[in-house]
């Protein structure tokens, strides 16, 4: 029987190679990985932000360049189609490129179930053929029936990613929630379900709310991560898209108040039409940019719907 190779400890190399990057500081190049978050925190959005970035080699956040552009696959679960392009052509729009120009494609199957091997199958044969730089799957709870607190079940569905990754040099972004009540946790403790998703990332990426501002935390596996960044929805803008901003300078003053949120909500629903944005102002008595903050907040989580006769609740 042939035994394992050794090496002195002395011998060993001394110098790692440096990391190399899809996108500068925010995801290793074939990293497979969570962006993890709170639920309606913006998880879905920050997903296209990077898919965007990704398939147009554009800066993402216009901060982090990609370091390595090329086709973007993404299946987005709980999204209609046409809401995902709403929120593709309002990111294009804030990056000052064409959808029409992106080198992105969306799965458009009905269902994705990686529990079953007919469809790990069939995602690797579209892998296969369309030899994607990035794999977006969008959200984790949607793409299987398995017991996510089962870490064999979650491992082998994980395991099948990562062999995508490993055979076709792609990198794989899963979107999955963290537990609820777990604000105390750090971020990657706080996922739902078995430890293996977090233990499966090389580069993971966690939204929590502060406010109305959004914290990213970064983590890789094989590199020291940034520190801690903030995100905000710009209000007043037809438009959504995620951008950076410096929390020590951001305006206290547009905070809203914690039943702002509510009061929106209570507005719409007891409306038999849709409302326009004057007549919220006056329902939910909000200053103008606070309302337009918070609506953009809800229009991309999908729990109000704008259109050109107003906004009404997503029921």
């Amino acid at each position: 029987m042939t035994r394992l190779p050794l090496c002195r400890a002395a011998e060993l190399a001394t110098d790692a190679p440096p990391p190399r990057w899809l996108i500068d500081s925010l995801w290793a190049e074939r990293a497979v990985g969570i962006l993890g978050g709170e639920p309606k925190c913006g998880k879905s959005l920050l997903a296209l932000e990077i898919a965007v970035a990704v398939a147009a080699g554009v800066p993402c956040l216009r901060r982090f360049p990609v370091e390595h552009a090329g086709r973007v696959l993404l299946f987005a679960a709980e999204d209609s189609h046409p809401i995902v392009r709403q929120r593709l052509e309002g990111i294009c729009a804030a990056a000052g490129i064409s959808l029409n120009a992106l080198d992105l494609y969306v799965i458009t199957a009905a269902a994705l179930r990686l529990d079953l091997t007919g469809d790990q199958e069939r995602l690797e044969e579209t892998v296969k053929q369309a030899r994607p730089r990035l794999l977006v799957l969008d959200p984790f709870v949607r793409l299987h029936r398995i017991d996510e607190n089962a870490s064999g079940e979650v491992a082998a569905i994980l395991s099948s990613l990562r062999r995508l990754e490993r055979t076709y040099a792609t990198a794989v972004l899963l979107v999955h929630h963290v537990r609820k009540g777990a604000s105390h946790l750090r971020a990657g403790q706080a996922l739902r379900g078995s430890s293996e998703l977090h233990a499966w990332g090389d580069s993971n990426l966690y939204l929590r709310r502060r406010g109305t501002l959004l914290r990213l935390s970064i983590e890789h596996r094989a590199a020291a991560a940034p520190d801690d960044l903030h995100l905000a929805l710009p209000g007043g803008d037809d438009h959504l898209s995620l951008e950076l901003v410096d929390p020590t300078t951001a305006s206290t003053s547009e905070t809203p108040a914690p039943d702002a949120q509510q009061r929106i909500h209570s507005a719409l629903e007891a409306a038999d039409q849709p409302l326009s944005l004057q007549q919220l102002r006056t329902s939910a008595r909000l200053r103008t940019s606070t309302l337009c903050t918070l609506l953009n907040a809800l229009v991309a989580d999908g729990t109000v719907r704008k259109s050109a006769a107003g906004y009404r609740l997503v029921r």
